[in-house]
């Protein structure tokens, strides 16, 4: 079931974080159940078989891949996806507002790259 837009119903999203985005992030993302590939028995699957499997159980992907936009036909997806511009885990933390803003706005099917100072 697609969830996403719940969150303003007090309800958190079930995020799946890519592999090149820093594990302590999920730390900034407080009241959303955060996920791996690695922890779902996905490591090194190729960006669009994740994004697949990621439609049938995750309400949004957050990746850090820079070329995902030019890689994967992205306008057939469900699933929302967030392109962080920097997988500095300092920058990051310091854009905790920016990117909590950013997952609340998200809706089926958007792509939004998110500029991180």
């Amino acid at each position: 079931m697609f969830r996403v837009g719940v969150v303003d119903a007090g309800f958190g999203m079930n995020i799946l974080l890519d592999e090149c985005v820093p594990w302590p992030l999920r730390r900034r993302l407080a009241g959303h159940t955060c996920a791996t590939p690695q922890q779902r028995g996905w490591r090194g699957i190729q960006n669009g078989d994740l994004i697949r499997l990621a439609e049938g159980e995750f309400d949004l992907f957050i990746t850090a891949d820079q070329n995902i936009r030019y890689q994967q036909n992205l306008a057939s997806r469900r699933i929302p996806i967030l392109e962080l511009s920097t997988n500095d885990v300092h920058r990051l933390e310091a854009a905790t507002t920016l990117i909590q803003t950013a997952v609340a706005a998200m809706r089926p099917g958007d792509f939004r790259i998110l500029e991180i100072p």
